[in-house]
């Protein structure tokens, strides 16, 4: 792989120039590139190379110390810098797959029944909320709530009612489902690695 491909691009060769160009057409075709370079299906350990490298030659161009005419030339150069660092988080970031394919979403999400508490239920969405695990965080509770109760087969319900009923709680811990969940979990770990043991 070309590590210093970004770099042989025709928006760095009118930085690098810094000539009087059509800037928005060039900056386009570079996003155009860094996006399917990260998306091609590469090797990621290349990837993550050309966009170090790359991030560095952006970050240290002579064209910040431009002249005043010139100052669009450096918005480009800082714009193409940032989208490379965003690029660089989001490869940084586990992605991980549907659990369900989009064609049998319908079919499985009928067949799914919460068959606990409704409050349970509300518990394990702020629960999911708080954790920022679905789509980076960026969902707001609102549009959450209800895609969660679809899939769960519950009719949508008040979900902030609920919530106010667990802040009331008396005891030390008020998340009374997480709590049992996470202790089942410990055990079920723990029989686990007692039948491991058992069989070597």
């Amino acid at each position: 792989m070309n590590y210093f491909l970004l770099a042989e691009t025709e928006f760095f060769r009118r930085i690098n120039e810094a000539g009087d160009c059509n800037m928005e057409k060039a900056y386009t075709a570079f996003a155009t590139q860094v996006i399917e370079l990260c998306n091609g299906g590469m090797d990621m350990n290349l990837t993550v190379i050309a966009l170090a490298y790359i991030e560095i030659e952006l970050q240290h161009h002579p064209v910040r110390n431009l002249s005043e005419e010139r100052r669009e030339i450096a918005a480009y150069v800082s714009k193409a810098l940032s989208f490379v660092r965003k690029m660089q988080k989001f490869l940084a970031t586990p992605q991980v797959p549907p659990l369900i394919s989009a064609n049998n979403a319908t079919e499985t999400t009928a067949s799914l029944l919460w068959t606990g508490n409704a409050i349970d239920l509300v518990e394990l969405i702020y629960g999911i909320d708080e954790m920022g695990c679905i789509n980076n965080g960026n969902m707001p509770l609102k549009q959450l709530a209800p895609i969660l109760y679809k899939i769960f087969g519950i009719e949508s319900k008040d979900c902030y009612r609920f919530y106010t009923d667990i802040k009331r709680r008396k005891n030390e811990s008020r998340t009374y489902f997480l709590d049992k969940m996470q202790e089942k979990l410990s055990e079920r770990m723990l029989r686990d690695e007692e039948l491991e043991r058992m069989r070597r």
